[in-house]
């Protein structure tokens, strides 16, 4: 149901629609039966000429029933979606397969910073691609992010790979992601986090291996005259 408003792009998009679509269905049931036992209740104890009015304890058995068996009915669904929650929530934050790339998330107001591992497939050395709001990546390349806040609290959030992730000033936050759909797909800042907050998009574009390799090998060398230019000023 979500993935035909969102596109599910990454490997773990699938588990997080499954999870939602459990809580809107056991939801959405208890929602309809409740609104149709309510009207039901009020046509079938309307006001009517010549019957009095009754006073309900709710003491009786007969009555107390109407309470406690739905009651323990959705503690049963509460535990099912309780149980499904737990095995996302394990999968996606707690277990960290192992990555084949690494990419930076620096967040500020407002805007985000990605560095990229250059052609030598290294972090940190000198031809590190760095880009504002445009996040490339390859498509079924499970990569591993670091992601931090310069100032304050920002949410990274890919809505087709169903990731949402606070950056916190002082922490920086470990997390994966794996995209398995092609294509250029909005990055947003779900965290409000000052007036220029709506302004704080971005870009991730998804790519094959193919493009991938020649975008990287075109950065990398500009990266590399970029940090051969002497400063102004420099001799």
């Amino acid at each position: 149901m979500i993935e035909s408003l969102v596109p599910a792009g990454s490997s773990y998009a699938g588990e997080i629609d499954l999870l939602v679509n459990m809580i809107l269905w056991i939801v959405g049931f208890w929602f309809v039966l409740c609104e149709v036992v309510f009207f039901w209740l009020i046509f079938r104890f309307r006001k009517k000429e010549g019957v009095p009015g009754q006073y309900i304890s709710g003491e009786e058995k007969s009555q107390k029933r109407w309470i406690t068996i739905p009651h323990v009915l959705v503690l049963v669904c509460d535990i099912f979606i309780l149980v499904g929650a737990i095995w996302v929530w394990y999968d996606i934050k707690q277990d960290l397969p192992p990555a084949q790339a690494e990419v930076r998330i620096i967040s500020q107001q407002w805007a985000w910073t990605f560095v990229h591992e250059g052609a030598d497939g290294e972090m940190g050395t000198a031809d590190d691609i760095t880009t504002i709001n445009e996040l490339t990546v390859q498509v079924d390349t499970l990569y591993h992010y670091k992601l931090e806040s310069l100032d304050v609290i920002h949410d990274f959030s890919v809505p087709v790979w169903r990731l949402k992730q606070d950056a916190i000033p002082g922490r920086l936050i470990t997390g994966w992601f794996e995209p398995t759909l092609t294509g250029s797909f909005d990055i947003q800042c779900a965290e409000l986090c000052g007036v220029g907050h709506a302004l704080m998009g971005g870009t991730v574009h998804v790519k094959n291996a193919a493009d991938y390799a020649s975008w990287v090998a075109e950065n990398s060398t500009m990266s590399l005259a970029s940090a051969a230019t002497p400063h102004a000023g420099g001799e």
